[in-house]
């Protein structure tokens, strides 16, 4: 049986929320049909649950997550949404009907957690027989520090980690890390783990870059007097402790859904409120002046550096260049509403239907296209670290003055250390203050937009 590697909770999750919101809602309709809106209560507590369950992380388990871990968040949920569940239910009826609301939560908690546990063994089961859901990986040490997590791996294949190779360092440091890099490319190897106390600070630094600029997920086995970042994260298999490197805020499942929450409200009304008026009277113009279709379609590298479909307003006269020379100051490509298109731009607009799409963000580094990203990505240290999210439509670099044609190596590489500063501190205030600023270059007029 061929199975796919990876993680698989991308699907698990909207599942486990439908399933759950499901059970949630016909308990309600059999225990209390004496509600005079039975709608609005089902909305309710659907809401209540999901909000909490996102403050809890109830739906946050993990590969390494152990049953105590998932029982324990699982009582949490119960009491919380019993308390939410009461409170609402004095707005509905007497007090002889708010004793069905314990039991009917107590029913809801027993049928989630019987599901959410199958689940949970059925993917430890699938792991053990087929292979599937694994993520491969090498270990990097000296023997005595990495064979705790040697045996871990060996010893409990239903945690989905398939060890691929061991790489010793107690002797020829240099080469072995060599080979261990050259090995997790032929292999296309998930994650590399590495003693810290058994390499030199250089050595560490080799493999942060090695790993920021091939896109592979990167922990360390921390030798316990080693102190490290803030933006380090802990996390335990089996009571060894490993360290994932970069914490990116926005893979935190509260921190996803707020994102793209604010994602698809803003991107509905600028795409409502402006593209809707604004697109018949640019079509008439460009089209005009210049033969060519309204939109300039282009193909650049997103998420994980995977290609997608980016939208613009066309602001260049049809030529052979377009996605292979950058625009240049005085460009003789660029029309007359295209100058003006692109000084406001309001040739970015497109970019919300990507937006909505989830193919991007409002705020995030900006995409490149294909051709100029695997340049820089050979060129430009940790580049490649800006694909482990959505690029955006705008972003702090650009608010920093760091936009349009990279004049000098300089451009490129603050153009990255903006986007990786704003990687490991994000937050919807910060979203939202680069808009802000975004808004007021435009208006301003930034002389780096031509």
């Amino acid at each position: 049986m061929k199975t796919k590697t990876g993680r698989y909770s991308g699907y698990i999750r909207p599942f486990s929320y439908l399933i759950d919101l499901i059970i949630i809602n016909v308990l309600t309709i059999y225990m209390f049909p004496f509600h005079s809106n039975e709608i609005i209560y089902s909305i309710l507590i659907s809401l209540a649950w999901i909000a909490i369950a996102i403050y809890l992380g109830f739906y946050e388990v993990y590969r390494y997550t152990k049953v105590i871990a998932i029982l324990n968040c699982a009582l949490k949920q119960f009491v919380l949404f019993s308390l939410f569940c009461l409170a609402l239910e004095l707005f509905y009826s007497d007090f002889y009907y708010q004793k069905r609301v314990v039991f009917f939560v107590v029913l809801s908690i027993i049928f989630i957690l019987l599901i959410k546990l199958s689940i949970y063994y059925f993917l430890r089961k699938f792991r053990v027989l087929y292979g599937g859901n694994s993520r491969s990986v090498v270990l990097l040490g000296n023997n005595k520090n990495i064979s705790p997590l040697k045996n871990f791996f060996t010893e409990n294949p239903d945690y989905g980690y398939r060890l691929m190779k061991v790489f010793t360092l107690e002797n020829h440091k240099n080469e072995k890390i060599d080979e261990c890099f050259s090995y997790v490319i032929t292999t296309k190897t998930d994650e590399i783990y590495c003693a810290m106390a058994d390499l030199s600070d250089s050595q560490i630094t080799d493999i942060i870059d090695f790993a920021d600029n091939n896109l592979k997920t990167l922990k360390f086995i921390p030798d316990e007097k080693q102190i490290l970042s803030r933006t380090a994260k802990f996390e335990y298999y089996n009571y060894i402790p490993v360290i994932s490197l970069r914490n990116i805020l926005q893979d935190e499942t509260i921190n996803k859904v707020i994102k793209r929450i604010f994602d698809l409200l803003f991107s509905s009304i600028i795409i409502i409120g402006l593209m809707s008026w604004i697109m018949p009277i640019l079509a008439i113009i460009i089209k005009l002046e210049s033969k060519g279709p309204l939109f300039f379609i282009q193909k650049r590298n997103g998420l994980n550096y995977k290609e997608f479909n980016c939208y613009k307003f066309r602001s260049m006269f049809i030529n052979d260049q377009a996605d292979t020379d950058l625009a240049s100051k005085n460009d003789v490509r660029i029309t007359k509403v295209g100058k003006f298109i692109r000084k406001t731009s309001i040739d970015e607009l497109p970019q919300f239907f990507n937006v909505f799409l989830g193919e991007m963000s409002v705020v995030g580094p900006r995409p490149h296209m294909v051709s100029v990203a695997n340049l820089y990505a050979l060129k430009v240290d940790k580049f490649m670290v800006r694909h482990f999210v959505k690029p955006g439509i705008t972003g702090l670099a650009q608010t920093k003055g760091y936009r349009g044609e990279v004049e000098t190596d300089e451009d490129i590489i603050n153009r990255v250390k903006y986007d990786i500063f704003y990687m490991e501190n994000w937050s919807i205030l910060l979203d939202i203050e680069i808009i802000f600023k975004t808004i007021y270059n435009v208006l301003k007029g930034d002389e780096k937009a031509f």
